[in-house]
């Protein structure tokens, strides 16, 4: 048995492509060994923002002897067919060929046995073909090449049984790559040549060139790195997986540094600043122990200092400035105009073409916030109303503009400027909630009626103009937007008719049909999430007459 290292070295691949490179060269590669009749023992893929690697353990130096067995014409065919299947077979004589008796005739069988071929005749090929077919979200062709990838290609290092496999991938124009059985290490740090002997010795001497090639390591040694340099000024690290997956896929030899922020940002929002260090430079935050945002940030180098990291935090900390006066700027800029002084320009922004403006939208919303205060325990038909009215205002706002993923957050901060009760605040930062299952689900009276409102509009519009989801595309994120309304109605008890609700939301009766199809296909996805069997679902849902999703769902434990 024997062993495969394949790694593509490649200019830096974006962080977002780099977890499915992996996953996509491994599936490739593996389908294409099966095909071949190469059984292994296991594979692994590994990524950095310069490499692609896999490692193939346990493979075969023969493919297996493969006997086939080819029918024949029949006995006493006319000689021109007996003629055509001796030369197709490279055949002297028919004698050769056993007769068979297949109940539809005499024929003529021919049992060929194929010798194997090695397997390291096989892979140059096999390899060339999984890299070309490779998928990219986006890919590029360089220099004199046609050949498209992520980014240019340097090397490819293939070994097979611990020698370099004699493999080639042509780029076009004259230009092509030879495998071989050298590497690079760091960029910086040591980016000499390695030569390497096998998988063992290849990430060893990556490692000792500054780069660690497992994602996995990279991530636990920039989260403990992180945690313990907060954990030494006595803070702690704000968790955010999305960002320790993206900064992952941006070094290779990771080191955490600490820096500052100026005192003077800190009366700006601490959503803006986390947003601004999070967004533009991949910085982690940091609170004290109470919660609140610290005057500092996490910054992970893709260096090793010899100074400390002094020049890298001061580079930083110079450019976190930057960024961050232009949201103080936003802040103090936005704050001199009320967000009920915005809401006429919401009629200058399209909602979408058959459903009008936001104003518009506006518009229905609060009607269907105040009629489902009425039955939402606690709520208030006047709050929800007046919540309903100004929750889009901050779509208009510059920091909004500049930071998208702050809507209804910005609209809190200025509606508790304006002087609007903390419900309105409240219900105008919850109303785009919950966005996913992981997402808080509001809870409070107000912020119930709003969310639901607002997502019950933007279905029975997008249903109405026959805007569905159908098979993977969902433009308009409507599944998003019915799970969210199930999730508002589940945990927060609430007893509502769908079918009411929609048709107060202005939905037709086939409207209205459409819409209860939709939602039983979007419970059975969420309750067999939770472990629930789909069948008990539709069993209820083929009862009728019943769009009481707190009642369906005790008749559905009954049932179970």
């Amino acid at each position: 048995m024997a062993d495969l290292l394949l790694e593509i070295f490649s200019e830096e691949i974006p962080a977002r492509m780099q977890a499915r490179a992996a996953e996509d060269l491994k599936r490739l590669v593996c389908d294409g060994l099966t095909a071949a009749g190469l059984e292994y023992e296991s594979a692994a893929a590994y990524v950095t923002p310069r490499r692609l690697a896999l490692s193939v353990e346990g493979l075969p130096l023969t493919q297996p002897d493969v006997t086939e067995e080819r029918r024949g014409p029949r006995v006493g065919a006319p000689e021109q067919a007996l003629a055509g299947f001796l030369k197709a077979n490279n055949l002297a004589s028919i004698d050769v060929c056993e007769q068979r008796d297949t109940g539809k005739g005499v024929f003529y069988f021919l049992t060929v046995e194929k010798r194997g071929a090695a397997t390291q005749d096989v892979l140059p090929e096999l390899l060339v073909e999984a890299i070309r077919k490779l998928p990219w979200p986006k890919s590029m062709i360089w220099g004199e090449a046609d050949f498209r990838w992520v980014r240019p290609l340097q090397s490819i290092l293939c070994l097979f049984n611990g020698q370099a496999l004699p493999g080639r991938l042509d780029l076009g124009g004259g230009r092509e790559i030879l495998f071989g059985d050298r590497t690079r290490g760091h960029r910086f740090l040591a980016p000499a040549e390695l030569t390497v002997d096998n998988a063992e010795d290849y990430k060893a001497k990556l490692k000792a060139a500054k780069v660690i090639l497992d994602p996995a390591e990279r991530r636990a040694a920039i989260l403990s790195q992180a945690e313990a340099l907060a954990a030494r000024a006595g803070l702690v690290l704000k968790q955010d997986d999305a960002l320790l997956e993206e900064v992952t896929g941006l070094v290779e030899w990771p080191v955490a540094l600490m820096g500052r922020i100026d005192e003077a940002f800190m009366d700006v929002p601490p959503e803006v600043l986390t947003t601004s260090m999070r967004a533009h430079q991949k910085y982690f935050a940091v609170e004290t122990k109470s919660g609140d945002l610290a005057p500092h940030f996490v910054v992970i180098s893709n260096m090793e200092p010899s100074d400390g990291g002094a020049v890298i935090i001061g580079g930083n900390e110079r450019v976190l400035r930057a960024r961050l006066s232009d949201a103080k700027f936003f802040w103090d800029q936005d704050r001199k105009q009320s967000l009920e002084s915005r809401l006429p320009a919401l009629s200058n922004i399209t909602f979408h073409a058959k459903l009008g403006t936001l104003a518009d939208k506006v518009g229905r919303v609060r009607a269907l916030a105040a009629h489902l205060a009425t039955l939402i325990p606690g709520a208030d038909a006047k709050m929800a109303d007046r919540a309903a009215q100004l929750a889009k205002a901050d779509l208009v706002t510059g920091m909004v503009g500049e930071f998208p993923e702050l809507q209804g957050i910005m609209g809190r901060y200025y509606a508790r400027q304006d002087g609007e009760g903390e419900a309105v605040a409240e219900a105008i930062a919850d109303h785009y909630s919950p966005l996913g299952p992981s997402d808080r689900c509001p809870t409070a009276p107000n912020s119930v009626a709003l969310a639901l409102a607002d997502k019950l509009d933007t279905l029975v519009g997008f249903f109405a103009i026959d805007e569905k989801p159908t098979g993977s595309k969902d433009p308009y994120a409507l599944r998003r937007a019915a799970l969210g309304i199930i999730r508002l109605i589940v945990e927060n008890g609430l007893r509502l008719s769908l079918q009411a609700v929609f048709a107060k939301a202005g939905a037709k009766p086939a409207v209205v049909a459409d819409l209860m199809a939709f939602f039983a296909d979007r419970l059975k996805v969420a309750m067999r999430e939770q472990g629930v069997r789909h069948d008990l679902v539709s069993a209820v849902f083929a009862l009728g007459n019943e769009d009481d999703l707190v009642r369906l769902l005790k008749r559905v434990d009954a049932l179970a």
